[in-house]
């Protein structure tokens, strides 16, 4: 029964989270993939301090697959410059630190990672709310200037 009802949440959970990607803006999507990150690197955390190992490298993964599949994969190299090469370098130095810290067990390792992301986030977040065409409104231009998204929009 209980499994029976998780399900169902779970489904309910993927359905809503399913259609804010749809109806998100460019900017929107990356919000959220620092969203995620930073769930998963809790979850890390958690678990690490729990000694539950299994969830814990599932979590790690997980932070990881979104820094390098999703914000990084997302920067467009070419069009964003400096800007774009620094925050590559800086993705790269967040992968590598979580498989230290999921390797050795090293929790000051996440929480670095998750300061990072969490200043990037309220950076990115900003540059949001600067840009009028930006907001929550599905608009697919990039939010600022400075930075081109591979696939979601265009400097």
């Amino acid at each position: 029964m209980y499994t029976t009802s998780r399900n169902g949440v779970n489904a309910y959970a993927r359905v809503g989270l399913e259609t804010g990607v749809i109806a998100a803006s460019p900017h929107k999507l990356i919000l959220m993939l620092f969203e995620g990150a930073q769930v998963a690197l809790s979850s890390a955390l958690a678990h690490m301090r729990s000694g539950e190992i299994k969830a814990k490298g599932e979590a790690v993964s997980r932070a990881i697959a979104i820094i390098n599949s999703g914000l990084q994969a997302s920067l467009d190299i070419k069009a964003g410059g400096e800007l774009a090469q620094q925050l590559n370098a800086l993705y790269d130095y967040m992968g590598h630190r979580l498989l230290l810290a999921n390797l050795h067990n090293k929790p000051e390792y996440i929480e670095e990672v998750a300061r990072l992301l969490g200043e990037l986030g309220e950076a990115w977040e900003a540059i949001g709310k600067s840009s009028p065409a930006n907001g929550d409104s599905g608009s697919s231009s990039s939010p600022a200037p400075v930075l081109a998204v591979n696939g979601l929009g265009k400097a």
